[in-house]
């Protein structure tokens, strides 16, 4: 068998050749390889942290009260009931928890900040205007006129103190540092029908929720899904984040809101309902 024998010309140029090549091979190596583990252990140690932290966690939501009604605005000039428009209102209450494991009031389970935001609302029509804000808790299940947020975001003034519970005004966006009331918000569908006449021989009208059922209008197209953030920051400054997702159904098998009114209250447990601590 014949032998090949190799002569390398230039022995120091073909040593640098392979230190690049090494040095190559060594780049792929760490960015395909030793990179990619060393992101996935790093990663799974905050996650492991995260969970840590959020074993017990110092928030959670406790109760949710939710009241849905109707309405007729009459906009003729002789109160007539021919040109009425139709809205369909929610009122809200979002208790928070804040005793699980610690009992005492702290720095750890007071509220420095609370703010909503990333709010959604999802329908099956796109009839009204649909509007999620705060409501001030004394007309709570009542009609009111509410615009929608700036930014579509709500900042919660904090009250601390008794001379500052005195002093304070609740029409604006109001929660209590040890968390002994509650979010309160209001959801208007605004003028979901208008131009809205009474029915001929009639002279009356219901001003709740049965004036759904005397316009014909299909609960199925007002019902709808709020989703929206809950922040709280706490007094220690540690960050705390709550992904509410709500579904409103103002139908059940004994009528619904075609009634009058809904009413329904939820008292809620399990771990799918504690605040997120964030990193």
């Amino acid at each position: 068998m014949r032998k090949l024998n190799f002569k390398v010309k230039n022995a120091k140029l073909a040593f640098v050749i392979l230190m690049i090549l090494a040095f190559i091979i060594f780049l792929l190596y760490y960015n395909y390889i030793l990179f990619t583990s060393f992101a996935k252990n790093k990663f799974a140690d905050e996650m492991v942290e995260i969970a840590d932290k959020n074993e017990n966690s110092i928030f959670s939501i406790q109760k949710i009260l939710l009241y849905s009604n109707a309405t007729a605005n009459d906009n003729s000039e002789d109160q007539s009931l021919k040109n009425m428009s139709i809205s369909q209102y929610s009122d809200i209450s979002i208790f928070i928890d804040n005793t699980s494991y610690i009992t005492d009031l702290t720095n750890e389970n007071t509220v420095k900040e609370l703010y909503i935001d990333n709010i959604s609302i999802q329908a099956n029509s796109d009839k009204g205007t649909k509007i999620l804000n705060y409501k001030n808790p004394l007309n709570f299940g009542k009609y009111k006129e509410i615009e929608g947020s700036k930014n579509d975001r709500i900042d919660f003034n904090i009250i601390n103190t008794n001379s500052e519970n005195e002093n304070h005004d609740y029409s604006a966006p109001t929660f209590y540092t040890d968390c002994s009331n509650p979010i309160t918000l209001g959801y208007l569908n605004k003028d979901l029908l208008t131009n809205y006449s009474a029915t001929d021989g009639s002279n009356t009208i219901s001003f709740n929720g049965k004036v759904l059922k005397e316009a014909e209008v299909d609960l199925n197209d007002i019902n709808y899904t709020l989703k929206f953030k809950i922040h709280i920051v706490n007094n220690l400054n540690e960050k705390f984040v709550y992904d509410m997702s709500l579904d409103v159904n103002l139908d059940d098998d004994n009528g619904g809101i075609y009634n009058g009114y809904v009413y329904r209250g939820k008292t809620t447990s399990g771990k799918e309902y504690r605040f997120f601590k964030e990193k």
